[in-house]
């Protein structure tokens, strides 16, 4: 199939918009009108990845974390991300990355997380803004539940586990078409007046294209009268980090057992045990020492993440049991979870799993 009938399917699950300003998400290497025929999905994207591609034949790489972060100036080979692009074009290997903005659903990395340690009630511990935006637009009472379904239908009035959301209010609209107009109601040159229905609907930032053809498309108006406002809402289903309940609460060292063997973790780097029982757990795949203060603030017993260092070890204060896995180990299980979505919409593609463990961190114990 075309490569981007594969992106669209991951991209509707999680938008590149979702992506921190830092990311590179994406395609990386590759065209949109690439025919691909197998896929290997991994962790990290390397030199020894590229090569398991070419010998699986599979020309589409899916990674977690990309390969570029930063641009690229030359690409001569002088080191691993420059060797790794060179070779994927030469093999004809399309490149893509699914990172932070996979890391921001509430069906992604850190849902992973908390389906391996039992977590349950899961809620996105900080909710992310500048995602939401309002359309309003006005027109005759007879045409408000026309125009009102087609916006749903393409994506407008959705709110958490609500749909067909709007607000509507009715009132007198006025206009004057010079003489080279073709209004729906009334005569060229003459004011009219229209008893008209306003309508708002809240609608994500990567829905716009489709809603405005909805609107253009259904609206009886030679001009469609319309505004669109930037909402700092924030979107509960998208964020950072989770946080959730384990089923019964458990003791600090079980607990602690619990995600060494459910993470397939070496080793554990934590605070004190506290002299209270673990209930609430706060989650972050990766590096997630920002959130912190806001596990802390949520009530959770436990922060399970990864790449906290030393001195922020010490903001714990007693309040909260920091557990650190380690970045490779709290994402590992990302590769099963892009596999089992890929395969479900996509059954007959040839998706296989790396055989390589690419964590760059050895622990001699």
């Amino acid at each position: 199939m075309k490569l981007k009938k594969l992106i669209e399917s991951l991209e509707q699950w999680a938008p590149l918009n979702y992506q921190e300003d830092y990311d590179n998400s994406g395609l990386i290497v590759g065209s949109p009108d690439d025919e691909i025929h197998a896929a290997l999905v991994s962790l990290d994207c390397t030199e020894q990845i590229v090569n398991e591609a070419i010998e699986k034949n599979c020309n589409l790489i899916i990674s977690h974390h990309p390969i570029v972060f930063k641009g690229l100036k030359k690409l001569n080979g002088k080191n691993y991300v420059e060797r790794v692009v060179m070779k994927a074009i030469k093999n004809n290997i399309a490149l893509y990355a699914i990172h932070t903005n996979l890391d921001s659903v509430a069906t992604g990395v850190n849902a992973k997380i908390c389906e391996r340690l039992g977590v349950e009630n899961t809620q996105i511990l900080v909710p992310k803004s500048g995602i939401l935006k309002k359309l309003v637009t006005f027109c005759e009472h007879k045409d408000a539940e026309s125009l009102r379904n087609a916006l749903f239908a393409a994506g407008g009035g959705n709110i958490s586990h609500y749909s067909d959301c709007s607000f509507n209010l009715e009132g007198m609209g006025t206009f004057k078409g010079d003489e080279q107009s073709n209004p729906t109601l009334g005569k060229a040159g003459v004011r009219e007046y229209a008893n008209e229905t306003r309508i708002e609907v809240i609608f994500k930032v990567q829905d716009e294209r489709r809603l405005l053809s909805a609107l253009f498309e259904n609206h009886p108006y030679e001009e469609v009268a319309y505004d669109i406002y930037a909402l700092e809402n924030k979107l509960q289903s998208v964020g950072s980090g989770m946080v959730g309940e384990l089923p019964e609460e458990i003791n600090g060292t079980d607990f602690l057992r619990l995600v060494k063997t459910q993470m397939g973790a070496s080793v554990l780097r934590h605070t004190d045990l506290l002299h209270k029982k673990i209930k609430k757990v706060a989650v972050c795949g990766g590096s997630g020492s920002f959130l912190l203060k806001n596990a802390i603030a949520a009530g959770a017993d436990a922060f399970v993440t990864a790449d906290f260092k030393y001195h922020e070890f010490f903001d714990a204060e007693d309040k909260i049991v920091i557990v650190d896995i380690g970045h490779f180990e709290s994402e590992q299980f990302t590769s099963n979870l892009l596999i089992d979505n890929i395969q479900e919409k996509f059954p007959n593609f040839a998706i296989r799993l790396t055989e390589h463990n690419t964590n760059p961190i050895n622990y001699f114990i």
